[in-house]
């Protein structure tokens, strides 16, 4: 009664990442059930497993956010003109991308058509970031230095008007959290930048296996109005760079656009020093790119929706209701085992399909381990099942009090496995020049990860860059303090910075 798990490439998907990785990526989404393009030009429809994936990150990072100090909060979804235009940096920074709204009816016209009406006194521009309207009201929330700091998240969506899209990883809408914080000096806002930014690498590491690097970016690639802009930079498989979070020290900027003044200690006004950081539903993206395989997704057991699917198998003769007594007796003693300070996760899925169908469906979306139960199954009270680290053939049998005393080292092994994996291949494609003729000749290989070497930290060679269609990455935290002749221009003290094609 044992799924028959062909590897006829029907199952798996085509094209292979060899041959053609950004449709392979495509493929990747679709046949996974993660997100489908919707009838809005640039928009996703997200689908339950892929939301379930976000509901994960949100979960993870809301508790550590809270256990920080954070608060979350919630602030309008439309922002008047007047308040971009405070910032001249910012506005112009994203100008291009905002959806702008002007009416605020519609009328019917003799044809039945529908015609924009009731012309608004001020345009609403869409929130492409809301450090504007939440500095407006961050000036009437603070007035001494005893309301600060003022440590507030916000979870929603945004709307950046992007002219070519692609699902997870860049969109007209996204789901993502903005924190905003307000200090009453530099150094505790330079804290909270920093804080951030190590809550992002750590949650990377620790929960998305994603190997990312901690580095500041270089001054052409700051936020729009930031003084500084922290990220963290992972490597996908085709070698390209995929910025998943950042972290932004806006100093007194916004601060004094917006008018958020308090009352020192000795009686003083001052301008509040200001935060913001973010990350997006771009992470699953990079999940899916980092990870997967020719068979699809592999999604890492710390932000799986379920860690487990249970197939029963019915085959004719077969009693029925005693295997699903059995795969529902399995689900609870699952349920009561506790894997990284969470109860397990698992899905017992009896839709009337193939059972090779139903298996090679739980391999596309990547669950960490499936589980078959059939007659023979019940009558030994044993599991039949496989791992989603290894190929579609590995599968073992297990009594089941020793698979689920097993189950939590197993998905550990799991996650582990996709780390270090991923860590090894980013490593692999890693390439420190000397020269700029090395620098050139680097990123001829048909695969080019990080790049690293001493640049000046300005646009003296953003033509060789452009040529190369290479971005800086960021200046590696771990290699602050590390400086050199720039390759370029030849300047002295220029810093150790990493290079890359990027999404």
């Amino acid at each position: 009664y044992r799924f028959h798990m062909s590897q006829n490439k029907n199952h798996g998907i085509t094209p292979p990442r060899s041959e053609n990785f950004p449709n392979w990526y495509q493929e990747v989404v679709k046949a996974g059930e993660f997100a489908e393009n919707s009838p809005v030009r640039g928009c996703m429809v997200i689908h339950p497993w892929g939301y379930g994936i976000w509901e994960s990150i949100q979960r993870l990072l809301d508790q550590r956010f809270k256990e920080t100090g954070h608060e979350n909060a919630y602030f309008p979804l439309f922002i008047p003109k007047s308040f971009l235009e405070k910032e001249a940096e910012h506005v112009d920074g994203f100008a291009k991308e905002c959806a702008v709204v002007t009416h605020h009816r519609l009328e019917q016209s003799q044809d039945g058509s529908l015609i924009p009406a009731g012309e608004l006194d001020e345009p609403l521009v869409v929130r492409p970031t809301s450090e504007t309207i939440i500095g407006a009201s961050f000036s009437k929330w603070v007035q001494s230095y005893r309301d600060l700091p003022i440590l507030i998240n916000q979870w929603a969506n945004v709307v950046r008007w992007e002219m070519r899209t692609r699902l997870f990883l860049r969109s007209s809408e996204f789901l993502w959290q903005e924190g905003h914080t307000a200090h009453a000096t530099r150094e505790e806002a330079e804290q909270e930048t920093a804080q951030m930014l190590h809550i992002y690498s750590d949650f990377a590491i620790n929960c998305l296996a994603l190997p990312v690097i901690q580095g500041s970016k270089t001054v052409g690639e700051r936020f729009p109005g930031a003084e500084a802009t922290y990220t963290i930079e992972a490597v996908m498989q085709d070698g390209k760079a995929l910025q998943c979070g950042t972290s932004h020290f806006l100093g007194q900027n916004f601060s004094k656009a917006q008018d958020i003044q308090f009352s020192n200690a000795e009686g003083q006004q001052e301008h509040a020093w200001t935060t913001s950081w973010g990350v997006s539903t771009r992470m699953i993206g990079a999940v899916l790119m980092t990870h997967g395989d020719d068979d699809g997704a592999r999604i890492p057991p710390r932000i799986a929706p379920y860690h487990i699917v249970v197939m029963p198998i019915y085959r004719s003769g077969a009693n029925r209701e005693e295997i699903d007594r059995f795969c529902e007796d399995l689900a609870r003693k699952v349920r009561s085992t506790y894997y990284a300070g969470e109860a397990i996760r698992i899905k017992v899925d009896r839709k009337e399909k193939s059972g090779g169908g139903k298996a090679w469906e739980y391999i596309r979306k990547g669950v960490p381990i499936r589980v078959e139960v059939g007659p023979r199954d019940v009558e030994a009270g044993s599991v039949f099942f496989a791992r989603r680290d290894k190929t579609p053939k590995e599968k073992a049998s297990q009594q089941v009090e020793t698979f689920v005393d097993n189950l939590p080292g197993m998905l550990a092994e799991i996650q582990e496995n996709y780390l270090t994996q991923a860590q090894s291949y980013r490593d692999k494609l890693a390439t420190t020049v000397d020269t700029q003729q090395d620098f050139v000749e680097a990123f001829q290989a048909p695969i080019t990860g990080f790049v690293g070497c001493f640049a000046a930290d300005n646009s003296d060679y953003t033509d060789v860059l452009d040529s190369l269609k290479v971005t800086p990455r960021c200046i590696p935290t771990e290699e602050a303090k590390r400086v050199g002749k720039c390759i370029f221009t030849g300047q002295d003290n220029a810093p150790w910075t990493l290079f890359a094609r990027a999404y």
